[in-house]
């Protein structure tokens, strides 16, 4: 599975491939977008094809290493938190494959990351600490909002897609 970063997470991570690589997992590749909120690391990654996010608070300088093990684990959640049963869970999970970085982005798929910024900066005036929010609560969502992507007719929910998605495997 490949995460296309911006150049601002690229700088942070160990391995980021410099040529755009091709995917091959049949979940397809997502986007990642690093952002500072209250002082501390946050990600927000977009698949590309459904749009469905997902929200990872405060990352240490240390946990960007294993960022694809985090990725893994909040994905797998979250799939979990919507009600998903195990072995959809796990198919989902063997499906993505190990994960690689590059920085080939699409403006397309980086625009809705903005789009979820601002709904995620609404939640985070709720609270005194971006820490205090609930990772899968916010997931969720991010997610059950209707969606569309240029090109590409009518809307959708996020969330529905990617259970249609990972059904489909």
């Amino acid at each position: 599975m490949i995460i296309h970063c911006t150049k601002k997470l690229a700088a942070k991570l160990p391995a980021v491939a410099s040529e755009p690589l091709t995917e091959t997992r049949p979940l397809g590749s997502w986007h990642a977008k690093l952002y500072i909120i209250d002082r501390r690391n946050c990600i927000l990654f977009c698949h590309d094809a459904t749009r469905y996010t997902l929200f990872l608070p405060g990352l240490r300088k240390a946990e960007f290493t294993e960022l694809g093990r985090w990725f893994r684990e909040l994905f797998t959640a979250s799939l979990a938190y919507m009600g998903m049963g195990d072995s959809l869970v796990h198919r989902a999970e063997l499906a993505l494959g190990p994960v690689v970085f590059d920085t080939a982005t699409d403006r397309s798929v980086l625009g809705s990351l903005n789009q979820m910024k601002f709904m995620l900066d609404a939640r985070v005036y709720e609270v005194e600490n971006v820490m205090m929010l609930n990772p899968l609560s916010v997931n969720r969502q991010l997610c059950h909002y209707p969606v569309n992507v240029k090109g590409v007719k009518g809307f959708w929910m996020a969330d529905e897609a990617m259970v249609e998605q990972v059904k489909a495997l």
